[in-house]
């Protein structure tokens, strides 16, 4: 028996050799390809499935995920390169929320390129050098925001409108503070600043910043004097900005960045004006006339008064006026005699249709009724300064 089952099981292992040996080589190579396929797709998704597991454990334990670029993209509807100034609507408005637009106040353009061209003749008479003096730009901002993105260290100069009852804010940088020093003082052309960090301003350089911003103050006087006449008065000197605080950190302000240039030297000048105290000549910012003279022609003003002085019109002579019933005009016939209330001598109205002009006595001259003027010509309660600023409220209550 044991020897049959042995020749059994040789024969079966014979055949399976067999079998094997007459399999295709090609059909034996694919289906080991499919069996490591199949292998490495499961460890994949072993794989998918162990980090999301591992992602959602640390999002449940508190902890933060960090989005990628194309998350956020995806998140707030445009990309970075799609971004339009012109386009104020929706996630792009809340972000520009923060901005305020200066357009509403065209004059001030005229202002300060005036500034620019008034600093540039000012400060090479204070330099006794070339200098170069640029309008950067015109922008508005947060008082806040502003004093927090100060360069330090910079000196700020608080100074008063006199005119304007406020405040305004004038900062220097300290590379422009290092150049002035270096011109005023006699160092020489090409050698960069040496800059000592960690020490407060001396007095000399103080005192030599301060006569930088007087002379820029004086030159935005001129610059706002054919607006209105203004005085800017330093009321102190600050190296903290927190000390320099002279609006709420929400208010909107008008900042101006002005570039001087001083050939291999220079730096930069803002003017920080909030809103508030430019408030009292408002009206007059409104206004969008061009020319140094911003609006008036002298050789106009001459011609229109000649012609008005040239200008023909009608007096009339009032004799006698009444108030006469309706009811007594009617009842009026031919023949009738109307009594005037008045005497021989008593003194006629000249009137330029209904303006009083004058009073006269009623004569002859050869065979003409005449009238000879006993008062001087009345002049109109009217001023030109009040015609001018009835004008002005005409064209703000238009403007708005």
């Amino acid at each position: 028996m044991a020897g049959n089952d042995q020749v059994d099981q040789d024969a079966i292992a014979a055949q399976w050799e067999a079998s094997l040996d007459s399999e295709d080589p090609t059909e034996a190579a694919e289906a080991a390809a499919a069996n490591e396929l199949t292998e490495s797709m499961a460890l994949q998704w072993a794989a998918m499935v162990e980090d999301g597991s591992r992602d959602f454990g640390a999002t449940k334990n508190g902890g933060e995920r960090v989005l990628s670029q194309e998350e956020i993209d995806n998140l707030l509807g445009f990309t970075a390169g799609e971004v339009n100034l012109d386009d104020h609507s929706g996630i792009r408005a809340i972000i520009d929320s923060a901005m305020v637009s200066y357009e509403r106040l065209p004059m001030l353009e005229i202002v300060f390129d005036r500034l620019v061209r008034l600093m540039t003749t000012s400060l090479r008479n204070f330099t006794s050098d070339n200098v170069e003096v640029t309008l950067d730009r015109i922008t508005s901002v947060r008082f806040g925001d502003y004093m927090n993105s100060i360069p330090l260290p910079a000196v700020l100069s608080v100074f008063k409108a006199e005119e304007w009852e406020n405040f305004g804010l004038a900062t220097v940088d300290s590379t422009l503070i290092y150049s002035i020093i270096d011109v005023l003082l006699g160092g020489r052309r090409g050698t960069s600043q040496m800059r000592v960090e960690g020490r407060p301003y001396t007095t000399i350089e103080t005192n030599l910043v301060k006569r930088l911003i007087e002379v820029v103050l004086a030159d935005a006087e001129q610059a706002f004097r054919p607006l209105s006449p203004v005085t800017f008065t330093i009321d102190r000197l600050e190296t903290n900005p927190r000390f320099a605080a002279i609006s709420r950190p929400a208010n909107a302000a008008i900042l101006v960045k002005l570039r001087i240039d001083m050939e291999d030297r220079g730096g930069n000048v803002e003017l920080l004006l909030p809103y508030a105290t430019i408030e009292p000549i408002r009206p007059v910012l409104l206004q969008m006339f061009m020319g140094e003279k911003f609006g008036r022609d002298p050789v106009w003003e001459g011609h229109f008064a000649t012609e008005i002085a040239q200008a023909e019109i009608a007096v009339d002579a009032v004799l006698y006026e009444a108030d006469v019933p309706l009811k007594q005009l009617m009842k009026l016939k031919v023949g009738d005699t109307l009594p005037l209330d008045i005497r021989p001598d008593a003194l006629i109205a000249v009137r330029c249709g209904s303006t009083m002009l004058t009073e006269g006595r009623m004569g002859r001259v050869g065979d003409r009724v005449a009238i000879r003027v006993t008062k001087n010509l009345r002049k109109p309660n009217t001023t030109l300064a009040m015609f001018e600023g009835a004008e002005g409220q005409n064209k703000l209550m238009e403007a708005q």
